[in-house]
């Protein structure tokens, strides 16, 4: 099974049903299937080869779902990139994967032309709106520019010349993590069919579906919303983002929204509005969360928000997709869990010598094992053998998190942090997280980060970066007593820092680096 042969299999069973719906306009399998095709036959008469790269960088749109499928069928790698990544961080981007197609629109070209950067290796930009830039078709940069609708126009009957086997790359999608500097996940057709059939399974999808997607293609999150919906036969509502909620909420409920995947970001914000009762969610059967925990009190208000809606807290991270999910009828009494591992996937604790971990409550490194694991990192050898490990049973490589986590009597998974965020204050180790599920327990808390800070006495200090609500009267002070309530003294914060909105990655990670 190949990635493709999602839509294609579905555009065979149900060709008039409609796919996906995006800026008002509806489309159906067949017609993405047509498209698709036809883009990658323009693709391969320009020269493209199977694994060659190409690089998607587009908002949300139908152009951007019909070109993942056709640089699939084309036998190529795509490479989502978010729209908002700078010139210069682009060029970087293009220049480690030798990507040779570029597709984008007329806005972004206007920025490329006028950064004069070099994009060496590039043979082909192929522009969805060429008629809003300056720019006529021909080149910029030396780089032959083509029209994205002239090239999925003209559809033509019969097979498309051999494709992939499922070791083969699809995708390449480009993280910058805890390290700072981009790195290209390398994942297989077969890894992310894999974990596509583990998450529908479990999420017990089916053609009834109707997912709403407001997170970008550009995180594994978002993009296989569109590749799981595609697989199940379902419907797919793509967003350009979460910017306006009310609108939002207005679509979910027009559309008959059944799913709706979110990051704790958005749950926050959707638990902070008023009137949710007032609109008609009669249709929605699931929420799910992942990309970071989401918090016990986001949890609590989901629940109070949509009493009849199963919430799935999940885990996971682009080097496998996803790791373990929380069933829903545990959310009550295991709120702070992210689950046990799921389905063809095994998770386990080790220590620092890589011994397993038996024992309920021992803080250890997560380590992932199953065939949604990445392949590796592009180009970069040295860290792929660092988190990609020998494991128990001879030949297979296993995943090494990086996450610390623990488990209790039942098996059941809670994370703690990031292995390098672990706080060693007075000689005592104190959870990042632990600490910022206290504090986003208490009232007008909107969002907190930890981490530690250089102190001398302490070694490091506990400091809390807390963003309370515009109206909230709380001072540092009743921070500082809502912790010594609640926490071991060692784990109260040395320091609370009072702050706006926290600086996040592009899939909405508390980017803590940036933190002053």
């Amino acid at each position: 099974m190949l990635l493709n042969h999602f839509l294609e299999k579905s555009a065979i069973a149900l060709p008039d049903k409609v796919a996906l719906i995006c800026q008002g306009k509806r489309h159906t399998f067949r017609e993405i299937d047509r498209a698709a095709t036809s883009l990658a036959r323009a693709l391969i008469q320009q020269g493209f080869y199977k694994q060659d790269r190409a690089i998607i960088y587009l908002d949300n749109s139908y152009e951007s779902v019909i070109s993942i499928f056709g640089i699939l069928k084309a036998g190529g790698i795509f490479v989502p990139l978010d729209p908002t990544v700078k010139p210069r961080k682009l060029e970087s981007i293009l220049s480690d994967c030798g990507a040779r197609v570029l597709i984008t629109d007329s806005k972004h070209v206007t920025e490329l032309s006028a950064a004069h950067l070099s994009f060496r290796g590039l043979a082909l930009l192929i522009v969805t709106d060429p008629g809003k830039t300056a720019l006529s078709e021909g080149s910029i940069v030396n780089v032959n520019m083509l029209s994205f609708s002239k090239m999925v126009k003209n559809f033509e009957l019969g097979p498309l010349p051999q494709g992939c086997i499922d070791v083969d790359l699809a995708c390449l999608i480009y993280t910058s993590g805890s390290s700072g500097s981009p790195k290209g996940v390398m994942l297989t057709h077969h890894n992310m069919v894999s974990a596509a059939n583990s998450i529908t399974q479990y999420l017990e999808n089916n053609q009834d579906d109707i997912i709403i997607d407001t997170l970008p293609l550009s995180f594994d999150y978002g993009l296989y919303q569109v590749l799981m919906a595609f697989e199940f036969g379902g419907s797919i509502v793509l967003e350009k983002g979460f910017i306006f909620p009310e609108e939002v909420i207005k679509t979910v409920v027009r559309e008959k929204v059944t799913g709706w995947p979110m990051v704790p970001t958005i749950a926050a914000i959707l638990c902070r509005l008023k009137n949710l009762e007032n609109h008609d969610f009669s249709h929605l059967r699931y929420i799910s969360s992942t990309g970071q925990v989401l918090p016990t009190n986001h949890i609590a208000r989901l629940r109070d928000a949509f009493p009849c809606v199963k919430i799935y807290s999940m885990y996971g991270l682009t080097e496998c997709k996803r790791v373990s999910y929380l069933p829903p009828e545990d959310i009550e009494t295991k709120p702070a869990s992210v689950g046990k591992a799921m389905p063809n996937t095994e998770a386990y604790i080790v220590n620092d010598l890589g011994e397993q971990i038996t024992e309920a409550g021992i803080a250890g490194e997560l380590v992932v094992r199953g065939s949604n694991v990445m392949k590796g990192y592009w180009n970069l050898p040295e860290l792929t053998d660092r988190v990609l490990r020998p494991g128990r049973y001879p030949g297979e490589k296993v995943l090494y998190t990086g996450d610390l986590f623990k488990k209790d009597e039942e098996g059941y998974l809670y994370f703690l942090g990031r292995k390098d965020d672990m706080i060693k204050t007075s000689g005592h180790l104190v959870s990042p997280k632990e600490v910022e599920n206290v504090l986003s327990d208490m009232e007008d808390v909107l969002e907190v980060a930890v981490k530690g800070v250089v102190d001398e006495v302490l070694g490091q200090a506990v400091k809390a970066y807390v963003h309370l609500s515009a109206s909230s009267q709380v001072g540092e002070k009743d921070i500082l007593h809502f912790c010594y309530q609640n926490l071991e003294s060692y784990a109260v914060p040395k320091y609370i820092m009072l702050c706006g909105p926290l600086p996040r990655t592009e899939s909405g990670k508390i980017r803590k680096r940036d933190l002053p």
